[in-house]
């Protein structure tokens, strides 16, 4: 065997081995992941932290590209506690120090309609981010329900047409919930 068939076979194997170690720091990195319900408040997101998990979300597929969102980063103690007032199922803004509110922007003519799956993406990035960077997260859904919308809105000041799509409480955790996810073979259909 010649030297450059020689290399290129190592090379073949050490990136198969790469793969390898990838796939499982990615199935690790979304098993650890857990909703949090309760933070430490002696430790804060950082303003770098933020950056980093809005980085990720702007990574996220979108149809055609379109990326149907914004985003607002609160670190402000009132305004987490006031989310904690208004929203039903996001106490724990109350013990977060920090959160992201997924803003969605319907969009008109092509590719009109898919800005909840496109949320819903850089959401999955924000949540995963935060779980290799060791904080806690808990995705607080506020669309499509009509009640949770308007509080957020108001409170926060997002015009129309734009929707409060979901509120992600973050922090250092204070607890360690058992998973609750696991593979179920009878959800799945395979087409051979």
């Amino acid at each position: 065997m010649d030297w450059a068939k020689q290399r290129d076979q190592e090379n073949y194997q050490t990136s198969q081995e790469q793969a390898v170690k990838d796939i499982n720091q990615v199935n690790e990195l979304i098993e650890k992941r857990r909703s949090i319900r309760k933070y430490r408040g002696d430790k804060s997101v950082t303003r770098e932290q933020i950056r980093l998990l809005l980085e990720a979300a702007m990574f996220a597929p979108s149809a055609c590209n379109s990326r149907p969102w914004e985003f607002i980063a609160i670190t402000k103690r009132e305004i987490l506690d006031e989310i904690a007032r208004v929203h039903p199922f996001a106490a724990m803004c109350a013990t977060a120090t920090a959160a992201i509110v997924v803003i969605a922007i319907p969009q008109e003519g092509k590719p009109e309609g898919y800005f909840p799956q496109d949320c819903a993406a850089a959401t999955q990035n924000i949540l995963l981010e935060a779980a290799a960077m060791g904080l806690g997260s808990c995705w607080c859904g506020v669309y499509p329900k009509t009640d949770r919308i308007a509080e957020i809105r108001a409170l926060l000041r997002i015009p129309e047409p734009k929707i409060p799509f979901n509120v992600i409480a973050l922090g250092t955790p204070d607890e360690t919930p058992v998973s609750r996810g696991f593979f179920d073979e009878s959800k799945v259909t395979y087409i051979v």
